[in-house]
């Protein structure tokens, strides 16, 4: 067991600034050192193109090109390699794990992947200039892994594919997009199946209507369906699935089996964190093993969030933060049962 953490980043201003102000906070990391020393060891397969890049950002979220142009100024570094690094669009992802359960007023979700590229970071960040307040950790720096807006729209998203990837953005990307720029569920649908798609992703989404949609979407195509349980398959898209798919039917068979017992959200939490109910993953090695544990409560704008398993999860109000009130502590602690380092807090993980 390892204890890791993630720092709580809150701001309040233009994009611009946040940007600015993320590069400042990075520009000597751990996670700015290995991902140099990462690109120097496998170059990426892609190039970006930065107009192509700037026209789809601003088709979109303009508000995101101008925190792009802050983490630009404030690190120093060229646009190319800005874009390389935070842009998600047209860049990689590995395969992970990831599992969603709801009710009719939480979503919970478990984030599977590998330590390595955990940035250890949950945002809070109300724009002055356009979009909505969202809250949720980060990936890429701009991306968004999970999270929820002053809405109280809820999104988290599943992996499925990344085999005949499209010229679109990735998971994380299009995740801070939709909160950024979504009121609701219906908002919501209507830009993610608008949206190009780089890889194949589930995105499952919650509004305080009550009702979760799970969208399915790649490079070639999108589905809705109401569901409240998702890993890592599609289950109207087929041809869009990996041919191995037993670990992601496992832990939708688990959560079938367990779900009448969820009969709250607290009993909900444990099923997918506690690591003995077939859910909670310790597949580290494999890029499938869970990090984190959040759930979102549209109603009354607050979260949990717990790093590790059998956590007692931290309590987010969203609600008060938009209206002024920080969160006083600036880390949120937690215990993974792995070895791996985590790339936020050691040198030289590759």
């Amino acid at each position: 067991m390892q204890q890791i953490y993630s720092d709580i980043i809150q701001f309040r201003g233009s994009h611009y600034d946040f940007g600015f102000m993320q590069g400042k906070l990075l520009k000597d990391s751990f996670t700015i050192e290995n991902r140099k020393k990462q690109w120097k060891l496998r170059r990426p397969r892609f190039t970006i193109e930065v107009e192509e890049v700037k026209q789809a950002m601003l088709d979109f979220a303009p508000g995101i090109w101008d925190e792009l142009l802050g983490l630009r100024d404030a690190l120093e570094w060229s646009m190319d390699d800005t874009l390389q690094e935070f842009g998600g669009y047209r860049t990689n992802y590995k395969r992970s794990g990831c599992s969603i359960y709801s009710g009719s007023d939480y979503m919970i979700r478990n984030y599977d992947y590998h330590p390595k590229t955990y940035e250890g970071r949950f945002s809070l960040y109300q724009p002055s200039d356009e979009g909505y307040a969202v809250m949720g950790p980060t990936q890429q720096i701009t991306g968004r892994l999970d999270g929820m807006n002053e809405k109280g729209l809820v999104l988290g998203y599943n992996f499925t594919n990344r085999k005949r990837p499209g010229e679109g953005f990735i998971s994380n990307m299009i995740s801070r997009i939709v909160l950024e720029t979504c009121a609701n569920v219906q908002e919501a649908i209507q830009l993610l199946q608008s949206i190009p798609h780089r890889y194949a992703f589930s995105y499952a989404v919650l509004d305080e209507r009550e009702e979760t949609f799970i969208v399915e979407g790649s490079a070639r195509g999108t589905h809705v369906r109401k569901g409240n349980i998702c890993t890592n398959h599609f289950e109207e898209l087929e041809q869009e699935n990996r041919n191995y798919l037993d670990d992601s039917y496992k832990r939708m068979h688990a959560i079938q089996a367990q779900q009448s017992a969820a009969t709250d959200a607290q009993k909900a939490f444990q099923m997918l964190n506690d690591t003995d109910k077939g859910i909670f993953s310790k597949q580290y090695k494999n890029w499938g093993g869970t990090i984190h544990t959040s759930a979102y409560f549209p109603k009354n704008l607050k979260a949990w969030f717990a790093l590790g398993g059998d956590s007692r999860p931290n309590e987010i109000n969203f609600s008060k933060w938009i209206l002024g009130e920080n969160i006083e502590y600036p880390r949120i602690y937690g215990e993974v049962d792995t070895e791996l380092p985590f790339a936020h807090m050691e040198k030289n993980v590759r």
